[in-house]
């Protein structure tokens, strides 16, 4: 509920694992529903649909020079799947949310929801709460981990034609904010300072806070009357808080930094569709992630701090 309005909510679930190395991403979508994502929402006031798990397409073998590479195929037939169905659940909701699954699943979504932004005149942003920047081309991954590479490729850099499907329109890389970053490789390191995405790693957030950062991007959304895509890893936060991700990063955002960047979000009024990815339930702790991202989610839809339930692990 926002200004007296009850808004649409839609969960699309991404079981989506062949990107990572890990196995356990396929089970993240249930285990968001069973951390009670649904109701959790509805108690906010708004009327929540969940249409159930994507499907992956059909997709026939697709070689690659970077023999590093792995299930290059099953993720290019995700992403065709999540691109089609984020685009109508952008169409049909005020926010649709995509329960991952690894973060290869921004390959679909986030393209997804700009070609909705497109069409409808509004400038896509996005920001990117990740330990990883995730900016590997298929030339350059070296760990042939594929949720390595989608904001290379939403972006519009080289190194995916002829695999990953065509983009239709590309997020200016001056629209994209990362925060938490704090694992990056060399290749990554090249492709940040050419395209200029503005970064905030863990140090930067150490020595200036999180909040002044937040505020002077969604500024520039607000200007630029733009969209506002989240899209929220788990190893963006501290280990001991979130155990659930095989990409674990010591340093991460802190239980209250990552509920204060939620609470800004709601505030500013410009989300328009969130990823939430990355969660392994095979390495969780009691579902303590799982339920500790649904509570970061209800922070974003309008939990107030006074209204945080007491929970025990």
């Amino acid at each position: 509920m926002k200004d007296g309005l009850m808004l649409n909510c839609t969960l699309v679930g991404a079981p989506v694992e062949s990107g990572a190395s890990q196995i356990g991403c396929v089970m993240g979508p249930d285990a968001f529903r069973t951390a009670g994502l649904k109701p959790t929402i509805e108690s906010l006031g708004y009327n929540v649909r969940d249409l159930g798990n994507v499907q992956p397409r059909s997709n026939t073998p697709t070689p690659h020079s970077n023999l590093s590479i792995h299930h290059l195929s099953e993720t290019i037939g995700w992403a065709r799947a999540l691109e089609e169905e984020a685009h109508k659940a952008i169409q049909s909701s005020d926010l649709p949310i995509f329960l991952g699954g690894d973060h290869s699943l921004s390959i679909g979504t986030v393209p997804g929801v700009t070609r909705h932004a497109a069409e409808t005149g509004r400038e896509q942003f996005v920001l990117w709460l990740d330990a990883h920047p995730d900016i590997h081309t298929l030339d350059t991954t070296t760990s042939g981990n594929l949720h390595g590479t989608p904001v290379a490729y939403f972006t519009g850099q080289d190194g995916f034609k002829d695999a990953y499907p065509e983009l239709r329109h590309r997020v200016d890389p001056a629209n994209i904010c990362m925060m938490g970053i704090r694992s990056v490789d060399p290749a990554e390191n090249t492709h940040l300072t050419e395209c200029g995405i503005d970064v905030h790693d863990m140090r930067a957030i150490d020595e200036g806070g999180i909040a002044s950062p937040l505020r002077k991007f969604l500024e520039r959304i607000r200007k630029a009357n733009g969209v506002l895509h989240v899209s929220l890893d788990v190893d963006f936060l501290e280990p001991n808080i979130a155990p659930a991700v095989g990409t674990t990063v010591p340093g991460g955002a802190t239980f209250r930094e990552a509920h204060l960047i939620m609470e800004i979000l709601y505030d500013c009024g410009l989300v328009t569709s969130l990823d939430l990815v990355e969660l392994n339930p095979f390495l969780d702790e009691r579902g303590r992630t799982a339920k500790l991202m649904v509570d970061l989610c209800a922070s974003l839809l309008g939990r107030k701090v006074l209204d945080r339930p007491t929970r025990s692990f």
